[in-house]
């Protein structure tokens, strides 16, 4: 008996059905979100064989989120989130089978692939923020917030182990059409796990401003907060310097290694596997303290893993830095997650997550579009080096600040509840 209970405890936040209709039908989906996101990368590639070309398809697909999403969380905070995420879960569904179509019969081209990454970015302006904020109203006990978001980024990382694997297969046997169409099925879990869960009612605060007012309210808020301040800079640090070598890694299993879309699958699972691995650490913790140290060794590892890869020549050195920074960003960013969540104000968490969302994915676009255009004067490896040394820049200037930051965010834990043992 008593060897079971590490065990529940790590997958402790399945014990809420809504939370676990959730899990396993956003496994399901993600799967195919990934297929679709490797089979989007190399058909950038194919098309062009440009650096330059897959900057710009990145900074397409990810731009919306940094316009738009603070702006989407005044609206969240004021709407139903599960119905939110459903419709998004919806027009998702429908563009992957838009670019399904458009490949399948010889009609895609660049321009059009560049048009329905837009599309995906401006969902998912919606989508994200609605559906960090909504964890919490899948879990009936606040004490288990935590361990669902650590879950739910391993859930996230177990499907980038499993679909980017898949849709190199794919690829080599079928084209990439075939990836897309996988995904639009996928969508269908998460509809019918979200369609099948019973909420309980929420209480939302009256609406005595417009949404502009709301906006810069949570603005404010989020201004005024050392911790919040500190923490979702620290992450657009880590997504703007970090992201390039996403859409760079097609170069490398080309040109550095010398493989195919089977190796470019292979170094993308590697990634998702050390992700994996570090939410599973997250999740085996009780408790947020510590995690202030702990996004500091993650962006310390990130950066060092960014600068060995981009010096690498050797397939297994290149998968195991892959591995190393993947684990790295994950418990540097599901921390920063689960400290945001622990301590915002219930009435702003889908202003301030819509915030998160704009640090971590809206600043994607501009690291892939500088990472491509930087790649195509010095070259990947060079450009992907730089980034690393930059996050490991950043990694320094963050462990210096960290006793500010603990002496603000202390005092919020003695609020909650939450002391040292």
């Amino acid at each position: 008996m008593k060897q079971e209970q590490p065990f529940r405890s790590l997958f402790r936040a399945l014990r809420h059905r809504n939370y676990r209709l959730f899990f396993a039908g956003q496994g399901l989906s993600l799967i195919g979100t990934w297929i679709q996101q490797t089979g989007e990368v190399w058909l950038a590639y194919r098309l062009t064989h440009s650096a330059m070309a897959l900057g710009v398809v990145g900074f397409a697909s990810q731009i919306p989120t940094f316009l738009l999403s603070s702006f989407a969380g005044a609206w969240i905070d004021r709407t139903n989130k599960h119905r939110l995420v459903t419709i998004a879960q919806f027009l998702a569904m429908g563009q992957a089978f838009a670019l399904a179509a458009l490949v399948l019969t010889h009609h895609i081209t660049y321009h059009l692939l560049i048009l329905l990454a837009l599309v995906s970015g401006a969902i998912d302006a919606l989508e994200i923020p609605s559906r960090q904020s909504f964890v919490i109203e899948m879990v009936d006990d606040p004490a288990d917030l935590g361990n669902s978001i650590a879950l739910n980024s391993s859930l996230v990382n177990a499907a980038r182990l499993i679909g980017p694997a898949t849709a190199g297969l794919l690829i080599a046997a079928v084209g990439e059409g075939w990836c897309f169409f996988i995904n639009g099925v996928s969508y269908l879990a998460i509809i019918i796990s979200l369609l099948a869960m019973r909420l309980r009612p929420t209480h939302r605060p009256p609406r005595r401003s417009d949404l502009w007012q709301s906006f810069k309210d949570g603005f404010v808020y989020a201004a005024g907060s050392v911790p919040i301040v500190t923490l979702l800079g620290s992450l657009a640090v880590i997504s703007l310097l970090g992201s390039s070598y996403t859409v760079l890694i097609p170069i490398f299993a080309d040109q550095v290694l010398h493989g195919g879309a089977h190796t470019l699958g292979f170094l993308m699972s590697a990634s998702g596997m050390g992700a994996m691995i570090g939410a599973l650490f997250l999740a085996s913790r009780k408790t947020v303290i510590g995690l202030g140290s702990i996004i500091g060794t993650g962006m310390t590892l990130f950066g060092t893993g960014l600068i060995a890869f981009s010096l690498s020549h050797w397939f297994w050195l290149s998968w195991a830095m892959m591995l190393a920074g993947g684990f790295g960003m994950m418990t540097a960013t599901a921390s920063i997650n689960t400290m945001l969540q622990t301590i915002v104000e219930p009435d702003k968490r889908g202003r301030v997550m819509s915030f998160f969302t704009t640090a971590f994915i809206g600043m994607s676009p501009l690291g892939n579009f500088a990472g491509g255009a930087l790649a195509s004067r010095i070259g990947a490896p060079q450009s992907v080096c730089l980034a690393g040394a930059l996050c490991l820049a950043a990694a320094f200037w963050y462990v210096r600040h960290l006793p500010t930051l603990r002496a603000h965010i202390r005092p919020l834990y003695a609020q909650l509840g939450i002391h040292n043992r």
